[in-house]
C-alpha cells in the first residue's frame, strides 16, 4: 500500500468517526476546489492570511454560486508593500473573521474534494499550522498543482525547452483571462479555468485525428 494510501487509512481508523472525519473519505473523481489565499508576505513561518477563497469545478464546469471566501483578521500589521500586491488595507483587514474560525469553515465546507492551485505548496503551508491544530492531522486532501501540469505537458511537447510557468503567461497561452490579479477569488477563479481549459487541451491531444477524405 503507498504511503499516502496508508496514512489516509490510519487517519480513518483513529479519527473516522470524529469531527473531521468528512476529510477523510475518497475524494469524488473529477471534482476540484481551486484554492487562493492572499497574504501579509512569503513566509509561512511569521507571515499571516489575510483572505482566503475557493472555488469548485464540477461536471466540467466551474460553481462560482458555490464559492466559498473570507475576509481574514490577521494577528500582526501589515505594510504598504503588503498592501500594494493584494490591495487589502488595514481597516478592511480588521473587519475579517479570526483565522481559526476562517480555517474552520473552510475545511467543513471542502470535505474530502481534491485541491488545486497554482504554486499550492505556498497555500498549504500558510494552512498547514491551522489545520494541525484544528484536526490533529496534517490535511489529508489530494492536491494538484497548475503550475506541475502545465510543465509536465510543456516538457512533453518540447523536453529542451524550459517552461515558462508565470502564471499570466500559463493562463495566456491557455487562452484564460486572468481576473482579480492577486485577489483570493480573482486568482482561485482563474487556476479554474486555466485547468479546464488544461483537461480540454489535453483531452483534444488524445483524440485521434481525423483522416482526410
Amino acid at each position: 500500500m503507498p504511503a499516502s494510501a496508508l496514512r489516509r487509512w490510519w487517519l480513518r481508523r483513529t479519527h473516522g468517526s470524529g469531527p473531521w472525519g468528512a476529510l477523510l473519505q475518497a475524494a469524488a473523481a473529477g471534482e476540484w476546489v481551486s484554492l487562493d489565499l492572499e497574504t501579509t508576505g512569503l513566509d509561512p513561518r511569521s507571515d499571516h492570511i489575510l483572505s482566503l477563497a475557493a472555488v469548485p469545478i464540477r461536471d466540467g464546469q466551474v460553481r462560482l454560486s458555490e464559492r466559498f471566501e473570507r475576509l481574514v483578521r490577521p494577528r500582526r500589521e501589515f505594510g504598504i508593500e503588503s498592501i500594494r500586491h493584494h490591495l487589502i488595507t488595514p481597516d478592511e483587514a480588521a473587519a475579517g473573521v479570526p483565522v481559526e474560525d476562517a480555517v474552520r469553515d473552510f475545511l467543513h465546507w471542502l470535505g474530502s474534494r481534491t485541491l488545486l492551485g497554482y504554486n499550492l505548496g505556498f497555500d498549504l503551508a500558510m494552512l498547514a499550522p491551522h489545520v494541525k491544530a484544528l484536526t490533529g492531522f496534517a490535511l489529508p486532501n489530494p492536491c494538484v498543482d497548475l503550475a506541475d501540469a502545465v510543465a509536465a505537458r510543456e516538457r512533453r511537447a518540447r523536453p529542451d525547452v524550459p517552461p515558462n510557468l508565470a502564471f499570466v503567461h500559463i493562463a495566456g497561452q491557455l487562452g484564460v483571462p486572468v481576473l482579480g490579479r492577486h485577489t483570493a477569488l480573482g486568482d482561485a477563479l482563474t487556476t479554474a479555468l486555466c485547468w479546464l481549459a488544461l483537461q480540454s487541451a489535453e483531452t483534444a491531444a488524445r483524440r485521434p485525428a481525423t483522416p482526410l477524405p
